[in-house]
């Protein structure tokens, strides 16, 4: 059995955890609060964030970071973007020189405007070949639900795309393999930014024809960047592009789309945080992917918008105004 540490105990770290444990692996949950691993491994479930999902006896927990990666042969990193830094250089010091990383997450930094990918890099001194990503259309309590699913594992050195998708492939979760890190991390981030945008026309009671817009010219944007900074174009097309925008977008489950359908109906960005644990990570990473697309010369409208919307700048009919009020031009400009 493949011996996996994953670190981060929310829906999505412990959804992939079963993923993992369903592809036959050994798995140790590193959780940050140890009544979450008390409750993991005496109730074999995690009530705050996946309550009756049964978890299998190949899943324990700790709060212990050296323990979680003795032996580990796989860290996968399913915290908040812009914590990953500051918790990496804590675990450094125990996480083993040959093990592979991958990342769960969907951001840039602030301030940084580094991809996840580039911020483990940096911390840890580990080459391309040791890091790699996850990203597609995967709605975290659908996953734990087993129900079918598809996703993309990509790095730089092929063969090790190829054991990670075979550690996580399973009767439910089908992955796919890829190179191009760049392109999946970027689709991953920006359609948070987007659901956001589609969240608050969902809130205004818009109806289908502007939430289909606004996806639509989300891609392009997504594309846009994405291509300037060397991507693969087919990526976007692909699951860690539009289907991770798709589903994002459409899904009540998206806590993206709900933290903009909650901007839309008028609440500040201080009062949705106030009101859930969850993560938005659309909310923090619109500004680091707008100075992403300002020093790449970039147009990205979309960013621009929603940051000054959670910024309280801008209110979210005012957002939707400024969109039909923009220059006419052709589509492919």
């Amino acid at each position: 059995m493949t011996k996996v540490a994953v670190f981060g105990a929310g829906s999505w770290g412990t959804a992939f955890s079963l993923v993992l444990a369903d592809g036959g692996a050994d798995v140790t949950l590193w959780a940050r609060r140890e009544e979450v691993c008390t409750t993991i491994n005496e109730q074999h479930e995690n009530t705050d964030y996946l309550p009756g999902i049964a978890l299998p006896p190949s899943i324990s927990a700790t709060h212990d970071p050296e323990r979680a990666l003795a032996g580990a042969e796989m860290m996968v990193l399913a915290v908040p973007s812009q914590t990953l830094r500051g918790n990496l250089v804590d675990w450094a010091q125990f996480i083993p020189d040959d093990v592979v990383m991958v990342s769960l997450m969907k951001g840039v930094e602030l301030g940084t405007t580094k991809r996840m990918s580039e911020v483990i890099a940096e911390v840890t001194g580990a080459g391309p070949e040791r890091i790699a990503v996850v990203s597609g259309p995967n709605l975290s309590h659908e996953i734990a639900m087993r129900e079918p699913a598809a996703s993309v594992i990509a790095c730089t050195d092929e063969s090790v795309a190829r054991w990670v998708q075979a550690t996580c492939h399973s009767a439910a979760f089908r992955p796919y393999t890829s190179v191009d890190v760049l392109g999946c991390e970027l689709g991953g981030a920006y359609k948070n930014v987007v659901a956001l945008s589609v969240g608050m026309a969902v809130g205004l009671g818009f109806g289908d024809n502007t939430t289909a817009s606004v996806i639509t010219r989300g891609l392009a944007e997504t594309a846009r960047l994405a291509m300037a900074l060397g991507a693969n174009p087919l990526t976007l097309m692909g699951l860690a592009g539009l289907g991770d925008l798709v589903a994002t977008c459409s899904s009540p489950l998206s806590r993206n789309r709900t933290f903009g359908e909650k901007l839309g109906k008028g609440m500040t960005t201080e009062e949705i945080y106030a009101s859930t644990r969850q993560v938005a990570e659309g909310a923090k990473s619109c500004a680091s992917l707008l100075d992403l697309a300002n020093a790449t010369g970039v147009d990205a409208p979309i960013a621009q918008h929603v940051k000054a919307v959670v910024d309280g700048t801008m209110t979210a009919p005012e957002m939707m105004s400024a969109f039909i009020a923009r220059d006419t031009k052709a589509e492919t400009d």
